[in-house]
């Protein structure tokens, strides 16, 4: 049987970079994929591809940093899908590198709204249902930037910061309840998640003077593959951990 048979997951960030990638490995492992993004056309390419390997998907627009959409979102997917097994929060977005003295106030809210709210309104969401079952799993996508102060600028880190914080929290508050919470903090990745970035020059020069460092960039896929071990039986023993999956970099 493969790892994840029937089991509901579902993707937010889920039609590109390391989201896509989760949602393939998932559904290859006998998942029913949920996959949320920001543009139908590009959701309905990854449940396409998916259903074209023969395996089983679904897709959604939707925008996390909006609780109300999260909410009518969910209740959909418990209409059409079923209970939610596996909840992984993907979905991020930049922050140009900015330091907090030139941080825009729209800008520090939006990327929080995205990488922090949106997370934790996943959670709300799903929470209870997993809590009425005793079972369930969540994963949240951190970042070493979340562990360190100079990978990004201030509203990423702090919010991927959060994110840990929120990843124990969960964590321990239901150990008790067969839910279990963990994260995986990535360094750098090939991905799109910089494409339209216009950093600050105070900012990207600060954090780059630590790339010297930096290993070769990660595959999308090796994430996944992290990622398909948390969420699996195989770590039924591992809760509020965060794996690092930097490729040695801040072991320096």
């Amino acid at each position: 049987m493969r790892k994840l048979e029937n089991k509901v997951a579902v993707v937010t960030g889920g039609s590109s970079g390391i989201g896509r990638a989760i949602a393939m490995a998932f559904a290859r492992e006998g998942a029913i994929v949920v996959v949320l993004d920001l543009h139908h056309a590009s959701v309905s390419a990854v449940v396409e591809e998916i259903v074209s390997e023969g395996n089983n998907a679904w897709g959604q627009v939707c925008d996390v940093g909006h609780a109300q959409e999260v909410r009518e979102v969910m209740t959909r997917i418990f209409a059409e899908v079923g209970e939610i097994d596996i909840m992984v929060n993907n979905a991020g977005i930049m922050d140009d590198f900015m330091p907090a003295a030139d941080v825009d106030m729209q800008q520090w809210h939006h990327v929080l709204n995205v990488d922090l709210h949106g997370t934790f309104y996943c959670c709300h969401e799903t929470l209870p249902g997993m809590l009425e079952r005793e079972k369930g799993v969540i994963l949240n996508i951190s970042s070493v930037g979340g562990l360190q102060g100079a990978r990004a600028g201030a509203a990423y880190t702090a919010a991927k910061h959060a994110v840990v914080g929120l990843t124990k929290n969960i964590a321990f508050m239901y150990a008790n309840k067969g839910i279990r919470c963990n994260a995986i903090a990535p360094g750098g990745v090939k991905t799109n998640i910089g494409d339209h970035m216009h950093p600050n020059a105070l900012g990207y020069e600060r954090a780059v003077s630590g790339s010297a460092t930096m290993p070769p960039l990660a595959n999308p896929e090796e994430i996944a593959q992290a990622a398909l071990f948390l969420v699996s039986d195989d770590a039924s023993f591992v809760n509020g951990e965060v794996l690092v999956a930097d490729g040695g970099w801040t072991a320096y």
